[in-house]
């Protein structure tokens, strides 16, 4: 599966704001191959069968871009996560969760677009334990909160 160029261009955007933790999360779904997979054939899945828009990587990429702003102007504004407001988790960490649902959102839509979002939280379950497995080694209960 080869990317799209407008799908290197806005990962090279989505890296170029990430620093740590929320880098290394990135760049393991960018090159995950089930997360290419399941993105790729969801827009297959949206375009040809059901005559939608674009619900693949691009899109997937396009709102985790789109998040991480939002994600950057709330904490500017002070505006405290549920991890960091209940002292259980950092910004850092949010910002993974943040990072890693938007990147995932649609992968349900590789069987259809009823229960999509049901689907997704199943599919994308093994693709998020490889990451924070990845990133939090030995910290069950970060990786578990996240």
């Amino acid at each position: 599966m080869r990317k799209s160029p407008k799908e290197i261009e806005i990962e090279n955007e989505i890296l170029a704001m990430l620093s740590g933790k929320p880098a290394l999360a990135a760049s393991f779904i960018f090159n995950d191959k089930e997360a290419e997979a399941m993105q790729n054939y969801a827009n297959v899945v949206s375009i040809k069968r059901l005559g939608y828009n674009d619900h693949g990587p691009v899109h997937m990429r396009k709102t985790a871009l789109n998040a991480l702003i939002m994600f950057d102007l709330l904490s500017k504004a002070g505006i405290k996560f549920s991890i960091e407001e209940e002292k259980i988790g950092t910004a850092e960490e949010s910002k993974i969760a943040v990072l890693i649902s938007s990147l995932l959102h649609d992968i349900g839509m590789s069987v259809g677009r009823e229960n999509h979002e049901l689907l997704g939280a199943v599919f994308a379950m093994p693709i998020i334990e490889r990451t924070l497995t990845k990133i939090y080694t030995k910290d069950i209960e970060k990786k578990t909160i996240i």
